[in-house]
């Protein structure tokens, strides 16, 4: 299977979702996934009003529609719209790619364009962007340094730097490759793409099942990876190693912790944070 746009920009926000869409996992119907949709519209109409906007304002015989990147050397436009690359591995589908000629001695530049239709980008925008530049740039044979993103209210033009992109695009790309010529899923991680993913549901609950660490929205992956290291991998078996917070040296004689420890003749010892973390003591009682 080639990796498509697509797929690239769903292993992006989570390997799991680029699993589910490689293997065409029907999404669910309720409410979780009207978020996706609105997402998915928003953004094939600011691209479908954008690409207009562009050829409005380019002259006919500068622009081409619908094409192959054949012989793209010799190409005469300055913009082509909905244009297919193809590679051994990738099949992508670029929005646009204009043409800068160069002046004597330098070589044709070929930027991708991409159209986003928010007001302020965020790093996976900027990766969406490089991916495009690394499959532009096995066509053409050159490195692509630059691209841009047209995005917000305003059509705002930012240019990316792709070249410091590229290195982390490949990765991604061997990382794709693999998940897909391998016979069983990543590992299940929720994470804060859920809250508008198609696949909310389905990973939701299976993450309940398994009684998984990443219900605890809190806990980050390095934490996760140490704690998978120590043998604790649901939520039960963290909850058997929790431990309260240790004292400090001093503590009002009045207020206790909210964790009392146990003395040796039963009694609760009194808080010793010296009044200094309020919200942890409680007047006694």
């Amino acid at each position: 299977m080639k990796i498509t746009r697509r797929l690239f920009e769903a292993h992006v926000k989570c390997p799991m979702k680029c699993w589910l869409r490689s293997i065409d996992e029907p999404t669910s119907s309720d409410r979780s996934t009207l978020y996706a949709e609105w997402i998915h519209i928003r953004n094939e109409g600011y691209r479908t009003g954008s690409l207009e906007r562009l050829m409005r304002e380019t002259s006919p015989e500068k622009y081409v529609v619908a094409v192959k990147l054949e012989n793209i050397r010799s190409a005469k436009w300055e913009f082509a719209f909905d244009v297919e690359a193809h590679t051994n591995v990738l099949e992508v589908r670029l929005d646009a790619v204009e043409r800068v000629s160069a002046s004597r001695g330098q070589a044709t530049q070929f930027i991708p364009l991409r159209f986003s239709f928010t007001n302020k980008l965020a790093k996976d925008d900027k990766l969406f962007v490089a991916f495009d530049a690394v499959a532009l740039s096995a066509i053409v044979g050159r490195d692509i340094p630059h691209g841009k993103i047209i995005h917000g209210d305003s059509h705002s033009c930012s240019i990316i730097r792709v070249s410091a992109l590229a290195r982390e695009v490949r990765g991604r790309i061997e990382k794709i490759t693999k998940l897909l010529s391998g016979a069983s899923p990543p590992d299940l991680v929720l994470n804060r793409h859920c809250a508008e993913c198609e696949f909310r549901s389905r990973c939701r609950r299976r993450a309940e099942q398994q009684d998984d660490l990443s219900l605890l929205s809190a806990i980050t992956p390095p934490e996760r990876k140490k704690l998978n290291g120590r043998g604790v991998f649901t939520v039960k078996q963290l909850s058997y190693a929790f431990l309260p917070r240790r004292r400090p040296k001093r503590c009002p004689p009045d207020a206790r912790c909210r964790y009392p420890h146990r003395g040796r003749k039963g009694r609760s010892s009194p808080c010793s944070c010296g009044g200094r973390r309020r919200p942890l003591c409680t007047p006694a009682s």
